[in-house]
């Protein structure tokens, strides 16, 4: 962990995502970030699983610190990332059996020459944060989410809204719920995550939960990627009257600062984007569809996707799909009925490049928050279609406030955690509209959410530009935050 010699002046930051690419993608893009503009010697932590992805996407002057399971735990077969986990895996357990990297983070951290003047680590690894206090390294969080989600999160938590919506008995899924702060806000039982839609919500989701916010709230900051234009109201209001948290840093939008115009790895050009470059050179628009990659979708729904994505082929709509995982059934012959007109692509795709491609002209997206923040970066709207998490509090933000997306409708029980699927009638609706909406360029069209996000992707560009809203407070969070290079030993906290 050796920092090069014309860097030793710089201060050491350490950046240790979990393991998750929706968690990690952007957290190679803030080390990238901090190198690129001379902020910082960065060392990025990772598993030896993850690693080749992970310098895959990091700079080469970005040093990678591989810190493998112990013996014990590999011979349980543990899973090195989210992504490989069999569906029914709870994320609980996933987290803690994470932490017997533990040990190996402290060692290296103690190590560390120059010593660590900042650990930037994802709040899903809570333990982290504690051992790093220990060391007396300062910690910042990063969350992956945005801070009107984070805000909702809190006003969920102290005021219940799922007991008093459903204290109205067999109508409470048209009710709402104002929220105090803000009475614009209003949520609805759909909105609220599962479980905290149950007046008494308990289990490994809740316990997890409070672990989390444990360490948000002991840490000396929270990264947020996102950016003051389009959520500077919560991010005001989080720094001047949210008591219980650390400051809040909007960022982003950190895959702009990436850049994402080359492969990433030298290597042969995807065949999706030779197809992209094709459909542009034909002058034809694309939907792009990915729903995520952490969260299974059951077959018989993505058999219902395939299903209006065939007829919505037949209306004119060319598509892009990322299905994850990679044996999904999609229905027999589905992929030789829309060739031509629809790409299926089973494996992981450089998302952000896709959406910056000209001819990608809509997102069908589950309004994760990478892909979220992502589509509004490059000017693309979005069909918001939740599959959980915080995801419903996203799809709020996307399309009832930016207004730059319209949301997927889907039965009452599957928006409020039970079962059903969204039909393939309404999936073709929907994605005929979106890309109607787009109009014949990206920022050209008629549609309300069409201009509304083009407006907001020059802000955004705006945000990480020189001079920038998220140019300076990057620049400011490393200053206030960082401590400096002197001395090589890192003194423990009392």
């Amino acid at each position: 962990m050796a920092a090069a010699g014309h860097d030793v002046q710089l201060p050491h930051v350490a950046i240790f995502p979990f393991m998750a690419r929706g968690h990690t993608v952007p957290m190679t893009h803030l080390a990238c970030l901090l190198r690129r503009r001379g902020l910082a010697t960065v060392t990025f932590f990772s598993t030896p699983g993850n690693a080749p992805f992970v310098r895959g996407q990091l700079d080469d002057d970005v040093a990678v610190v591989e810190l493998p399971f112990p013996d014990h735990v590999v011979a349980r077969g543990a899973a090195e990332c989210v992504e490989a986990l069999d569906s029914l895996f709870p994320l609980p357990a996933f987290v803690e059996a994470v932490s017997a990297l533990r040990p190996g983070l402290e060692v290296s951290l103690a190590a560390a020459r120059p010593r660590v003047g900042l650990l930037v680590a994802d709040a899903f690894l809570h333990w982290a944060h504690a051992s790093a206090a220990a060391l007396g390294v300062p910690t910042v969080a990063f969350l992956g989410g945005n801070m009107f989600a984070t805000i909702m999160r809190d006003v969920i938590l102290r005021d219940n809204p799922a007991a008093a919506l459903l204290s109205g008995g067999g109508g409470a899924e048209a009710a709402t719920f104002a929220v105090p702060e803000f009475p614009h806000v209003h949520l609805t039982l759909a909105d609220i995550p599962v479980p905290f839609n149950r007046p008494s919500p308990e289990g490994p989701i809740m316990e997890l939960n409070a672990k989390l916010w444990k360490a948000i709230a002991g840490s000396n900051g929270l990264i947020v990627n996102t950016f003051d234009a389009m959520e500077g109201r919560y991010v005001e209001h989080w720094n001047r009257d949210h008591r219980a948290g650390p400051r809040a840093w909007p960022i982003g939008p950190l895959c702009l600062a990436h850049g994402g115009t080359g492969t990433g790895t030298g290597a042969v050009e995807p065949s999706w984007m030779k197809w992209l470059d094709e459909k542009a050179a034909a002058g034809r628009a694309v939907l792009y569809v990915a729903l995520g990659t952490a969260m299974a979708i059951p077959d018989a729904q993505l058999r219902e996707v395939a299903g209006g994505l065939e007829a919505a082929a037949a209306a004119g709509v060319d598509f892009l799909w990322a299905v994850r995982p990679s044996d999904a059934d999609l229905g027999a012959g589905f992929e030789e009925r829309v060739e031509g007109r629809g790409m299926v692509v089973r494996e992981w795709v450089d998302q952000w490049r896709i959406l910056q491609h000209g001819c990608v002209r809509g997102f069908l997206s589950h309004c994760g928050w990478n892909s979220a923040v992502e589509g509004v970066a490059a000017g693309v709207p979005l069909a918001a279609w939740p599959m959980g998490a915080e995801q419903p509090l996203n799809a709020m933000l996307v399309v009832d406030e930016l207004r730059v997306g319209v949301r997927v409708p889907v039965p009452t029980a599957m928006a409020t955690g039970g079962h059903g699927v969204v039909g393939s009638e309404v999936i073709a609706r929907v994605a005929r509209e979106l890309m109607m909406m787009a109009g014949e360029g990206k920022g050209g069209g008629g549609g309300e959410a069409a201009r509304n996000v083009a407006s907001l992707a020059s802000k955004a560009r705006e945000a990480v530009a020189e001079g920038g809203s998220s140019w300076k407070a990057l620049e400011e969070m490393v200053a206030t935050l960082c401590r400096p290079v002197e001395g090589d030993t890192p003194k423990p906290t009392k």
